[in-house]
This record gives C-alpha cells, sequence and structure tokens, in this order.
C-alpha cells in the first residue's frame, strides 16, 4: 500500500470524518425503556431515594428505634399532669393512667401559685445566664489558644489533658472542688498553717452560683474546644495567607478570618444552649444541696424530683415537667429565629 493514500495532492491528510451519533431503532416487538426522570422541581422519587439509601437506613434503624422507645414514647405519659394521678388505683401504673380522675389544668394552676416553683425558676434562670456569659465563651478562646500553638504534639497534649475532665462522674468532680476549696481542702489547710484564716467555699450559699459555673467550665470546656477546633480545622489557609499580604497581623486575621469561620458554629451552639437553659443540671445540685441549703441550689430539674420522686406528687411534676419543655420549645425557635436574622442557618433552615 502506497504510504500517499488518502492524501491531498498538496501532501495533507484531510480532515477525519465525525461519525453521526446512532439512534438505537425499536425493533417490532421489543420494548425500549425511557430514562428515568426527576419528579419536578428536580427531586429524587422517594422510592428512589430510599433504595439509593437503603444501606445508611438499616445503619441508623437502631438508633431510630432506641430514640423512640426512650425519648418519644415516654411523652405519653405526660397525660398524668391533667389527672389527678394515683398509681395505687390499680394493679400497676400503667393501667391507673385510664382510672385516675381528669382535673383539667389545675396542676398548673398550682404551679403558677407556687412560690416555691418560682424560686426554682429564678435560681435556674439565674444560673443559665451566668453559663452562657462565663461559661461559653470559655471553649471558644481555649480553642483559639490551642489552635495558636504551632507544635502539633503540645496541641495535642494541651487538647487531651483539658478534654479528660469531661469524662468524670459529677460526684468525682465535686469531691476534687471539695479537696480543694473545701473546709478541710488543701487551699483552707494551706493558709491556716501560715497564721490564715481559713474559708469554705462549698458550703457559701452566696458563692454557690459561681461555684456551679467554675465546675461546669472545668467539666465540659473540653468537649466545646474539640467543637471549635474542627471548626478551625476546616479554615483555609488561604485566607490567612491573603490577610497577611494585605498587612493584617495576628489580630486582624483573628478577628476577620477566624471568628467569621467560627460563627455558625458558634450560632448552632448557641441555639442548642438556649434550648437547654431550664436543665442547667440535676445531679450537680443535688450533690450540693445540703451543704448550701434548697433556696440557693433548687432548680426546675430538682424541684421536680422532690415533688414527683420524693413526695410521690407525680400529677403536679409531670406538669411542671411539661411546661419547663414547652418554655424550652420556645427559647429554641426564638433563638433559631435570630440566628436566621444573622444570617445563619441555625438548628434548622426556614
Amino acid at each position: 500500500m502506497s504510504l500517499t493514500a488518502g492524501r491531498r495532492p498538496d501532501g495533507t491528510r484531510p480532515p477525519a470524518a465525525v461519525e453521526e451519533p446512532t439512534v438505537a431503532v425499536a425493533t417490532a416487538g421489543t420494548k425500549v425503556r425511557a430514562p428515568r426522570r426527576a419528579s419536578k422541581g428536580g427531586k429524587v422519587p422517594f422510592r428512589i431515594r430510599l433504595r439509593r439509601d437503603r444501606a445508611l437506613i438499616l445503619m441508623t434503624l437502631p438508633v431510630i428505634v432506641l430514640l423512640l422507645l426512650f425519648n418519644y414514647v415516654p411523652l405519653l405519659g405526660n397525660v398524668v399532669a391533667f389527672q389527678d394521678y394515683d398509681p395505687y388505683v390499680s394493679s400497676n401504673g400503667v393501667t391507673a393512667v385510664f382510672h385516675s380522675p381528669w382535673v383539667g389544668v389545675e396542676q398548673f394552676s398550682r404551679m403558677l401559685d407556687d412560690p416555691l416553683f418560682w424560686d426554682a425558676a429564678k435560681n435556674t434562670l439565674v444560673l443559665f445566664v451566668l453559663q452562657l456569659v462565663f461559661f461559653f465563651p470559655i471553649p471558644i478562646a481555649l480553642a483559639l489558644l490551642i489552635n495558636s500553638v504551632i507544635r502539633p504534639r503540645v496541641r495535642a497534649v494541651a487538647q487531651a489533658i483539658m478534654y479528660l475532665p469531661h469524662f468524670f462522674s459529677w460526684v468525682l468532680v465535686v469531691t476534687v472542688f471539695q479537696q480543694i476549696l473545701g473546709g478541710a481542702g488543701i487551699i483552707a489547710q494551706t493558709l491556716e498553717n501560715h497564721g490564715w484564716s481559713g474559708f469554705d467555699l462549698m458550703t457559701n450559699s452566696s458563692l454557690f452560683k459561681y461555684l456551679v459555673i467554675a465546675e461546669a467550665v472545668w467539666k465540659d470546656a473540653g468537649w466545646g474546644i474539640i467543637v471549635f477546633l474542627a471548626a478551625l480545622a476546616s479554615v483555609s489557609t488561604d485566607l490567612y495567607e491573603a490577610a497577611a499580604m494585605d498587612g493584617a497581623g495576628r489580630w486582624r486575621r483573628m478577628w476577620h478570618v477566624t471568628l467569621p469561620a467560627l460563627r455558625p458554629v458558634v450560632a448552632l451552639l448557641l441555639v442548642l444552649r438556649v434550648g437547654d437553659a431550664l436543665s442547667v443540671g440535676f445531679e450537680q445540685f443535688l450533690l450540693q444541696r445540703d451543704a448550701v441549703g434548697a433556696g440557693a441550689s433548687e432548680v426546675l430539674d430538682t424541684y421536680v424530683w422532690n415533688m414527683g420522686i420524693k413526695s410521690g406528687d407525680f400529677s403536679y411534676a409531670a406538669a411542671v415537667g411539661l411546661a419547663k419543655g414547652l418554655i424550652g420549645i420556645c427559647l429554641v425557635m426564638g433563638a433559631n429565629k435570630f440566628a436566621h436574622l444573622l444570617g445563619e442557618q441555625g438548628v434548622y433552615k426556614k
């Protein structure tokens, strides 16, 4: 075969022919399946998504079952808040719900007229505000401090030390503070050995609210550090380099790059914290109740426990707990709306 075959007279080759796209033609007796299309709005049908994500659904199914059994099914027991519930009116407590008389909103009226309830609500709100002011910013500051450490090993050791108290029980946390700040603690004994008068912060009712804030910071600040460090790890280094090239110093870079990157996480955790505003703690206050008295340590959780479990007034305790839950939902919705006004997503979208 000649090497010049297929060439033009000037020695160049003609351009290759472009193949026309072939169209499959259905012959008689065959069926052509139409391409699968998404529904209107570009959404994939539920049946297709169910088949596509069946492995993930099977993985989360045990968690969903446990959530339903231990979080949502017990909500049906709130019906006793509208009854004069007596667990001994029937053979067991479950069927006693159907035999107890209905009293309507009588338990809620009693709650509003009870001065002990308002004292517990006042202590709860004061402790929540103090936790929001003192406890919430500390993990952010510590995360920024740890993130500025250059050596990874030093950063990992500091993070592990700060996160370790999160695994301690409140019994151990209160015991540690008792051995340090109590009347027989290290600080008081050291002062007495040097001629100074000792002190006992663990029995000081006026300083009790600051004591519980210090205990909460020492125990749970490490968990918040991990969340904020994860958010800081997602910040692109190109932003810091661009800010440095523009002449921004360390504080300018933190104000204009780091803090805006943390704002979505801060908004989310703030909404969750506001939703948990009325649950400032139970075991922490119950353990220190005898040391400082009920006037300083009584919060809504301990009030419900005292009225329901200790006194056996289940209907009244259920009414207080139900009111506490409804107020918490309103706080979550309000805080989430405020996050939307700031341009953040919050817990859920609009």
